[in-house]
């Protein structure tokens, strides 16, 4: 699945599911764009990307604010001219049961993942549509398709993101352009093991997973690879769950 003379552009690819999403579309063959708001993570992903032999750009942006994120875009295209792929994977987590959920924390969570898919997607189509090539792909969550304790504004953001792709897809798919989503089960991150339970807490879901374990990365990287491939031109709209059989 050659993704040579192709260029990425992976929001969230400092680390977790966005640095193994970044590294396997290099592997594939494409050029990189790692965008973080963590930019010394997203400079680490681009050096071993670059030590492949391959093209990286790293780019500081907070994906909440469409201006950071247009001139992150220009900063990339300085690099790797032309963006064929744009991966969304931006995000932050947390629980908070809804009447302990402020404004602050209900806004902040759907800026980022609704509003850091809308602005990352909004700047990059123009390249796809000269083209007439691209792929999309927007990294969402289990807990849209069946919510969770805590979780409301996180399962929200996540839910709109679907919506957002299937509502893309019909728009852009005479133009060559897939838009698809991987609503990932528990993916074993950093951002997961920064609470404090986290080790038990990855143990006791992994007995409730039908194939024993929860998700690594390089499982919803493979997802994508086959997404933004040319061999995924007749995918459009849909919605993949990598979940260890957690939810049929």
């Amino acid at each position: 699945m050659t993704l040579d003379g192709r260029n990425a552009l992976v929001t969230g690819g400092a680390s977790g599911i966005g640095r193994a999403i970044c590294l396997r579309l290099a592997r594939e063959g494409a050029g990189v764009a790692v965008l973080d708001q963590n930019g010394n993570g997203a400079e680490e992903t681009a050096r071993v990307i670059s030590a492949s032999g391959r093209r990286a750009v790293a780019l500081e942006c907070d994906v909440a604010s469409g201006a950071a994120v247009g001139d992150a875009v220009a900063r990339a295209r300085s690099v790797l001219q032309r963006v064929h792929i744009l991966v969304n994977c931006a995000g932050i987590g947390g629980r908070l049961p809804f009447t302990e959920m402020s404004v602050e924390a209900w806004d902040r969570m759907i800026a980022i993942h609704l509003g850091g898919t809308f602005h990352s997607t909004r700047a990059v189509i123009d390249d796809m549509l000269a083209a007439g090539w691209g792929r999309i792909v927007n990294v969402s969550s289990i807990a849209a398709l069946r919510g969770g304790q805590g979780l409301v504004h996180y399962a929200s953001a996540k839910a709109g993101m679907l919506g957002f792709t299937k509502a893309l897809a019909l728009e852009v798919a005479s133009r060559g352009i897939t838009v698809n989503a991987i609503a990932c089960g528990l993916i074993d991150t950093p951002m997961v093991r920064q609470s404090p339970r986290a080790e038990a807490f990855l143990a006791e879901t992994a007995r409730d997973v039908p194939v024993g374990r929860v998700g690594r990365p390089e499982d919803i990287a493979a997802a994508c690879a086959y997404l933004v491939s040319e061999e995924a031109g007749f995918v459009t709209g849909q919605v993949l769950s990598p979940n260890g059989g957690a939810y049929l």
